[in-house]
Formats: C-alpha cells, sequence, structure tokens
C-alpha cells in the first residue's frame, strides 16, 4: 500500500501548513516519523515511524500501529507484550512530516522491549571530558 491510496498528495505549503486535510509527507522511504507520549502524564515513551498502512490502521483501530525497520514489516505495539497503546490523541507537526501519539498503555504501562516504562532510560553525561551514558 502507497501513501496515495490512503491520504491524499501533500498539496501547496500553505495548505500544508493551513489547510484541514491530514495529508501526511512520507519520507523517500515511505515513512513518518512518529513520537509517542503518555496521555495522561505527557511523559515521552518512545519513537518509532509508520508507512501510509500503519497511520491507516491507528486511525482505524484506535491503537498504535508503526512500521518496524528492523523487522521490516508493520507491527501492531502490544499484540505479543500485552502493551497495547490506546490513541487519545494525534497531532501532526506545521509540514506534516511528524506525528505525535498522545496514548494509554495497557498493562503495566511499559512500552520499551526491555521491560522498562520508556525507551529513554538513559541520559548522556560528560565523563572525563567523553561522552557516556547514566540509567536514570
Amino acid at each position: 500500500m502507497c501513501a496515495s491510496d490512503t491520504f491524499p498528495s501533500p498539496g501547496p505549503k500553505a495548505e500544508l501548513e493551513e489547510g484541514s486535510i491530514l495529508t501526511p509527507r512520507f519520507g523517500a522511504d515511505g515513512l513518518v516519523t512518529c513520537v509517542t507520549t503518555d496521555a495522561a502524564t505527557g511523559d515521552l515513551l518512545m519513537v518509532a515511524h509508520m508507512n501510509s498502512e500503519a497511520l491507516a490502521k491507528t486511525l482505524e483501530t484506535g491503537q498504535a500501529w508503526y512500521w518496524s525497520r528492523s523487522r521490516n514489516e508493520l507491527w501492531h505495539k502490544g499484540a505479543t507484550s500485552g502493551q497495547v497503546q490506546t490513541v487519545v490523541e494525534i497531532r501532526v507537526d506545521c509540514d506534516q512530516d511528524a506525528l505525535w501519539l498522545k496514548v494509554t498503555v495497557a498493562g503495566d504501562g511499559g512500552c520499551c522491549h526491555t521491560g522498562r516504562r520508556s525507551c529513554f532510560y538513559r541520559q548522556v553525561t560528560m565523563q572525563d571530558g567523553r561522552p557516556g551514558l547514566i540509567f536514570g
């Protein structure tokens, strides 16, 4: 499925920025970046990618679907872990090339495949003049 099968092609810049029609600008790889946060707390949970099929399924089902670049396949978040993401709100940025999902998470509320609540569990710090990682 390509973007033109599901979503109209992006129009002029003014339409993208001020229009009321969802016309996502998928990259050359057919993907758009998607930031996902907890709807109640605002905590950043993960960043993933969607192709047109993933976005269409998300809109149709009300649950988050992504495109796994590493597995090269459609991915229903929580299908195996039980951490299904129910979409509360979707936002699109000014030029429609990035999405923001606000979700509630089923199960233990985690989102990371490591078992943590967020994929962003490490902080970059300087250690002896070099960047290092600490667990937060």
